[in-house]
């Protein structure tokens, strides 16, 4: 079975023995990030395979070279919330997804850095043993070996039997945050549910992703922007949404950490300014 992602654009590409095999066509033509980091004007197949032979080349990704020891990538991602939330004692634990090893249960806040910082939405992967031994080093519990499958619930249900009860959890579909939320209300957790990959996801989707998460990013999403009324946002081009209030402590305790100055202000949210919004948005 091969690796699968959605990166840049929400294009889909397909690894195979460290190598891209596949690269389908982007969903979003042009991205605030990708434009700022890497220059990318437009985003083509060929942009997003040459981007994905970078994270190959330059950090192992889908390798067994994998360096999961890696610098912040943004100053508001899901990662470095997560991150922030450990080191401070706000989280007990997180459940993430890892390409090469599935869902993660990890409480080292370096390892869910390195393992998530520049991870796109994975899709489907396969058990790579470098990855998995890396993060078992690491203090890291990876739900199933041997298929390296994704549960995020599965996962949150292990988290607790291992005694956590402040759990942050990544969530790609919004059924799943649905889910997490009984769960939680089941086991008597206290669950930080974080949207991610939400380009496409229809308005339902959205509104019931919006309904049960704590935090969100909006990647290229046309009804997260229409639909969110956040407490807090992090960014206006692809902006990081707080929508609980534990969400939004979350949010402003990451700011600690951020080494650039900082703008706090009160004013309607969201502020999309509409020259800096993915195009097009879906």
């Amino acid at each position: 079975m091969p690796h699968i992602m959605e990166l840049v654009g929400k294009t889909r590409v397909v690894v195979k023995d460290g190598k891209v095999v596949e690269v389908g066509e982007p969903e979003v033509e042009w991205c605030p990030i990708f434009a700022k980091l890497r220059g990318i004007q437009k985003i083509t197949s060929e942009e997003v395979k040459k981007n994905m032979e970078f994270r190959i080349s330059d950090f192992g990704m889908f390798t067994d070279k994998r360096r999961l020891e890696l610098e912040d990538f943004v100053g508001f991602g899901a990662s470095e919330i997560m991150m922030t939330g450990l080191s401070r004692g706000l989280l007990d634990t997180t459940v993430t997804a890892c390409e090469g090893a599935g869902t993660v249960i990890s409480s080292n806040p370096i390892l869910v850095q390195g393992m998530c910082g520049r991870m796109s939405g994975l899709v489907e992967t396969e058990p790579i043993e470098g990855i998995i031994k890396g993060i078992q080093e690491r203090g890291g519990i990876v739900l199933d070996p041997s298929t390296a499958k994704m549960d995020p619930v599965e996962s949150v249900k292990k988290a607790a039997e291992l005694g956590n009860k402040k759990i942050a959890v990544t969530v790609a579909f919004a059924e799943t945050a649905k889910e997490l939320r009984k769960l939680e209300t089941e086991l008597g957790l206290d669950l930080i549910i974080i949207g991610v990959h939400v380009t496409g996801l229809s308005k339902e989707e959205v509104q019931t992703l919006i309904e049960n998460a704590d935090i969100t990013t909006s990647c290229a999403s046309k009804y997260m922007r229409d639909l969110v009324k956040p407490l807090a946002q992090v960014g206006t081009a692809v902006p990081l949404f707080a929508l609980t209030q534990k969400g939004k402590e979350l949010v402003i305790e990451r700011a600690k950490d951020v080494k650039s100055s900082i703008l706090i202000n009160t004013m309607p949210l969201p502020a999309l300014p509409e020259n800096k919004q993915p195009r097009e948005l879906k």
